[in-house]
């Protein structure tokens, strides 16, 4: 694990009540209902007076979310940065999870190792993991994609449909999500053909 010693102390409840949404601070280090034995940096999901029974909930840097009864001293507790407090292993962040969905013209096996290849190349070769893999073959044509609020009215002629995004292509539009109360509306890709006389 990539860590580092931080110092610092830990907090009672009535001290947590007065930090803020912008406080840094630490909790135990929890990934997948996994607890670490190390913390993790974080900030309270809400200003600690707004919690009431003495449960504090903070996210970590790392998206988790830890419900924490600070003077409980079973717990990790909610730690803060002090140079008069005592040494912790904080967890730090290795590197991002990306969920990539790559379209690969012609894509065959050989442009995918080459792929591989490449970004074990540019970031290591036991960094790069494949998992969770899905190919599928796609269609290699755009559509565009349209806004219009969910429940507008017919025989509107399209008058409240605003352009979200064009020359999109269809598997793209699964990663997306409308505006609320709008909803996408999928056509095929018109080229749009500028008839100005021109002199």
């Amino acid at each position: 694990m990539n860590t580092e010693k931080v110092t610092a102390r830990r907090l009672t409840a009535d001290e947590v009540s007065g930090l803020g949404l912008q406080d840094g601070i630490f909790v135990s280090a929890e990934t997948d209902g996994l607890p670490l034995d190390c913390y993790a940096p974080a900030f309270l999901t809400e200003p600690g007076k707004n919690f009431e029974g003495g449960s504090f909930t903070a996210r970590t840097a790392f998206g988790e979310e830890i419900h924490v009864l600070p003077d409980n001293a079973e717990e990790g507790g909610i730690w803060i940065a002090d140079k008069a407090g005592q040494e912790i292993e904080v967890l730090q962040s290795a590197g991002v999870l990306l969920n990539l969905a790559l379209f690969v013209p012609n894509g065959n096996k050989e442009s995918l190792e080459a792929l591989y290849a490449a970004a074990r190349d540019a970031f290591g070769a036991g960094i790069v993991q494949r998992w969770s893999e899905d190919t599928v073959e796609v269609p290699d044509v755009k559509v565009d994609l349209y806004e219009e609020p969910a429940r507008g009215r017919k025989n509107t002629n399209g008058q409240n449909r605003d352009r979200r995004a064009l020359d999109i292509y269809p598997t793209r539009v699964r990663f997306l999500e409308p505006s609320e109360g709008w909803r996408f509306i999928v056509e095929p890709h018109k080229e749009i053909v500028d008839d100005t006389p021109t002199i």
